[in-house]
């Protein structure tokens, strides 16, 4: 009975971090509200908000990414700056990690996910995406089979 318990508490523990984890993600109703009324915030949106709110992007891109953690908790993914520069105001944060790319070329956005969430966003022209996307085309020619296999993801 003593072992009962002790099960029966370690699962109530276990449901109540589960429940603290995913109450920090506000539900998909209010990220397409904060999507629709463009309060971009980091950390608190998913692909799926951008796509319900939006349509689907013009151009998507995966790849393993580095980035550069600001004090404010922006990420700032590498590819957006010249090779063996820093962003102004970095100090010492690193990620890296499989990153999602969207862009809508007509909205003028470029977004970048890590583990899911918006971790990057910049507003550019529509030139500016389209190069993006074609970068990506391009790159995709060149993956392996074993990259772009969706089980290895």
């Amino acid at each position: 009975m003593h072992v009962t318990r002790w099960a029966s508490l370690g699962l109530w523990l276990m449901i109540a971090m589960l429940f603290v984890a995913c109450s920090t993600m506000p539900p998909l109703e209010q990220q397409k509200r904060l999507v629709q009324s463009g309060d971009f915030r980091l950390q608190q949106l998913t692909p799926p908000a951008f796509v319900d709110s939006w349509g689907e992007p013009t151009y998507t891109h995966q790849q393993f990414t580095h980035f550069f953690g600001m004090p404010d908790g922006r990420l700032i993914p590498q590819t957006r700056l010249a090779l063996g520069e820093s962003p102004q105001g970095w100090e010492t944060g690193l990620a890296a990690g499989d990153a999602f790319f969207m862009a809508y070329a007509d909205r003028g956005m470029y977004l970048v996910f890590l583990e899911g969430v918006l971790v990057y966003h910049e507003a550019m022209t529509a030139e500016k995406v389209h190069a993006a996307g074609k970068t990506w085309k391009f790159e995709s020619q060149f993956k392996t089979r074993l990259e772009s296999s969706p089980g290895l993801k």
